[in-house]
């Protein structure tokens, strides 16, 4: 794992996008060498050429991450990887298309883009093969054991036989030896055959009672021995984006890297938000009226729907929302979760949740300090109450603003029961624990696909 914006990133996806990159900028400097011959210097360097082949390059690499071709989990086969390449490519053809029709400059010189998208189907479609053949060679994949009986170390498991790109095979995990209760003999054995056959290259130890049970002699060795030995939180971490509550011991939280809340860095944060939501609502500001208008026409009520929610160091107050539920929603079952396909929904209200249109009012609520941009999402004090008692650590969220969006917001679903606040929560002191502007900035930018795509609204 390669640590970029305070996010890890696997990588294999790294090389993979590299590779990508590389092509791109290398099929079409081929197609200026084949269309323009001697001339091809002359272009590139006095023409502007290679700027303009390196802007093709980054509108290629967006539209790839747009269609969600380096994010494996939401790849199902091959045939759909391949199949959505060619919708990429097919749309930058599109794009070239209508760049040179409008901006005749932007040409490079006659044929030279339709010789390199040529060229770029063939070598895309190429590389993939091949990338997808290299990564699972034996030899490019860890065998890793995981050290733990629990659910912890269940889930761990399944985890990392779930994301094959990341390249680690679990060869074997102690719930697998042993039903009943860990045996720290049982577990040394098993670490000094492993240690001399050379079985693994990583043992995660994911142990939830610790006393008594655990080999430290057997995992010294191992680790003098070349191999990797890592605690399952910090795995956990790097992999998924997020911390596991579950079973976390207090002293991870004190003792590990991160939770960097130095006044300085909260001042500069402030302001970066505070400028980003006056440029927000500067832009958006001639669409406000016909929102307004497009809510009162079609649903009787205000426009405006205020709601008390709960900020930093847990101070509530009033956010504000573009109401897209009728007036009376709660007026007999009081405060509730939004579900799916929620009946108390307007029609309206469907399109601006879809957009997150109805979020805009909370750049008011950045600018009077309620919220930042981006942080974790505010929630109502009557769920937090509740929360608190059942979910540890919760309290921890309430350390920073909260924000319009953040990390669990763009990693994760709607949250709208206990399992999945305790999911978003995970998220949330991951970014807590790795709190950045170059961190907000990837969540900004996640969060802008999100809203192109349509995802995750309810």
């Amino acid at each position: 794992m390669l640590r970029l914006f305070n996010v890890y990133y696997p990588v294999r996806i790294l090389v993979l996008q590299g590779g990508e990159a590389l092509i791109i900028c290398c099929s079409f400097l081929l197609a200026v060498r084949i269309r323009l011959g001697e001339d091809t210097l002359l272009v590139l360097q006095y023409e502007y050429g290679i700027y303009k082949i390196l802007a093709i390059g980054a509108l290629a690499m967006v539209c790839l991450h747009y269609f969600d071709l380096y994010d494996p989990q939401r790849l199902p086969s091959s045939g759909e990887t391949y199949f959505r390449l060619l919708v990429v490519l097919g749309a930058l053809s599109f794009v070239l298309a209508a760049t040179g029709y409008f901006l005749p400059s932007f040409l490079i010189g006659q044929g030279v883009f339709v010789t390199g998208l040529s060229i770029l189907t063939l070598a895309l479609l190429g590389w993939r093969s091949a990338y997808t053949w290299i990564i699972r060679q034996p030899y490019l994949r860890e065998r890793v054991y995981v050290l733990g009986a629990g659910e912890r170390a269940k889930r761990l498991v399944e985890a990392l036989r779930a994301r094959k790109e990341l390249g680690m095979d679990v060869v074997g995990w102690a719930g697998s030896i042993d039903d009943g209760p860990l045996k720290r003999e049982t577990l040394a054995s098993t670490l000094s055959a492993l240690g001399k056959n050379r079985g693994v290259d990583r043992v995660i130890v994911a142990m939830s009672d610790r006393r008594g049970t655990m080999p430290v002699r057997e995992l010294l060795e191992l680790r003098l021995r070349g191999i990797k030995v890592e605690e399952a939180a910090g795995l956990l971490e790097k992999v998924f984006g997020k911390i596991d509550v579950d079973e976390l011991a207090p002293s991870w939280l004190v003792f590990s890297e991160g939770f960097r809340l130095n006044p300085t860095f909260l001042l500069v944060r402030r302001l970066t938000s505070t400028i980003v939501a006056l440029a927000g609502l500067l832009l958006l500001l001639p669409f406000l009226p016909l929102i307004a208008l497009a809510i009162k026409l079609t649903s009787p009520g205000p426009v405006l729907y205020r709601q008390r929610r709960v900020g930093r160091y847990g101070v509530v107050f009033d956010c504000y929302k573009f109401r897209t539920m009728r007036a009376d929603a709660e007026a007999n079952i009081g405060p509730t979760w939004a579900g799916d396909s929620d009946p108390r929904v307007t029609t309206v209200g469907r399109f601006l949740r879809g957009s997150r249109l109805d979020e805009v009012p909370q750049l008011w609520n950045v600018l009077r300090g309620d919220m930042g941009f981006v942080g974790p999402r505010p929630e109502r004090p009557e769920f937090v109450e509740w929360l608190s008692r059942e979910i540890p650590y919760y309290h921890l969220r309430h350390i920073v603003r909260p924000g319009i969006t953040g990390w669990a917001q763009v990693c994760y679903e709607y949250g709208a029961s206990l399992e999945e606040s305790r999911e978003k929560l995970k998220y949330d002191l991951y970014y807590i624990k790795n709190i950045s502007l170059s961190l907000d900035l990837v969540i900004i930018l996640r969060s802008v696909k999100i809203v192109l795509l349509a995802r995750g609204a309810r």
